[in-house]
Order: structure tokens, then C-alpha cells, then sequence
């Protein structure tokens, strides 16, 4: 079965080009088909970076005990205090952007945290990837759909994976 490259029927995700604007910060509440729960052992400094360096909102706060962030709609990362956190494996969670959001993303990030920041990179898939490690050691990739000549060697790569390119 292949997938057709052009359908985003119900994903925020607008189609993958140089000109692609992000959506705007989804803040209804709905049944979240996907999150992440990030364990942190400074709330606050977290909170701070996930805000001012990746882009979240604050959608809503327990004092001492949650902050659930949100970007686009279905973005969702619950951060929780934890103690003994540095020594735990890094989680990884990757979150669709536009390529003209990498590189403020990219300095912002920077800013708060030197070095924290590896990327881009482009993938096989027509990706361009932004790696980021948080505070909390958590490795985040913001990536973003590259603009696809359907007549080009990325489109036949693609179609040789089974992703349904259109001819042009």
C-alpha cells in the first residue's frame, strides 16, 4: 500500500514549501491522540526554554506538579518535576514545523542554551531536521517538509520508498 504524498486531510501540517506559513497556536482543549510527559528536575527552567526557545505555550499549569505546553494543534508535551533525571536516557520527540521556522528556532534556542542546537540536517525523506537537547535532556527534532520537484531525483526516491509522488 502506498501513501499519497498530498494528503493532509486533517493534520495542521500545511503542504511542504518555501512559502508554507506555520498554523497559529492551537489552544481548544481536545482528547490528544499523542503527548509526551517530560520529566524535569527544575519546572521553571524548562517551562522557560520550551516557551521562549521551541515555540510552546503555556496551554495550562498545576503549580508544582504539571505544565502542559502546546504549538501546533497536536503538539502536546506535559513537563512534571522529577528528581534524579540527568542520570535517566534522553526521550525523543519530533514535532512538524516550515522551513521558515528552523532557523529562529534554531537561534533561539541557542540563545538560552549554547551548543544546545545540531542541524539542520536533510534527510532521505525531504526532511529538513533541527535537533535540539533541552535542559531536561530531552532531544527534540523540529522538522520540516522540503519543497518537491516531482520531476527531480528526491521525487524518485520517494516514489522507490512507496510514497505516491504525483507525475508532473
Amino acid at each position: 500500500m502506498s501513501k499519497n504524498f498530498n494528503s493532509f486531510d486533517i493534520s495542521p501540517v500545511p503542504a511542504p514549501g518555501p512559502d508554507a506559513v506555520p498554523p497559529p497556536v492551537y489552544r481548544g482543549i481536545y482528547g490528544m491522540p499523542m503527548f509526551v510527559t517530560v520529566p524535569t528536575e527544575d519546572l521553571a527552567a524548562s517551562v522557560d526554554f520550551w516557551i521562549h526557545g521551541l515555540g510552546f505555550i503555556d496551554l495550562f499549569t498545576i503549580p508544582g506538579q504539571l505544565t502542559h505546553l502546546r504549538r501546533w494543534a497536536f503538539q502536546d508535551a506535559l513537563l512534571v518535576p522529577a528528581d534524579g533525571v540527568a542520570g535517566r536516557p534522553s526521550l525523543t520527540v519530533s514535532f512538524a514545523c516550515v522551513e521558515s521556522e528552523i532557523e529562529g528556532i534554531a537561534a533561539a534556542c541557542t540563545e538560552l542554551v549554547p551548543g544546545c542546537v545540531d542541524g539542520p540536517r536533510f534527510t532521505p525523506w525531504n526532511t529538513a531536521d533541527l535537533e535540539i537537547t533541552t535542559p531536561e535532556n530531552t532531544r527534540v527534532i523540529f522538522t520540516a517538509g522540503r519543497a518537491l520537484d516531482p520531476s527531480g531525483g528526491q521525487a524518485d526516491s520517494l516514489r522507490s520508498m512507496g510514497i505516491n509522488v504525483p507525475n508532473p
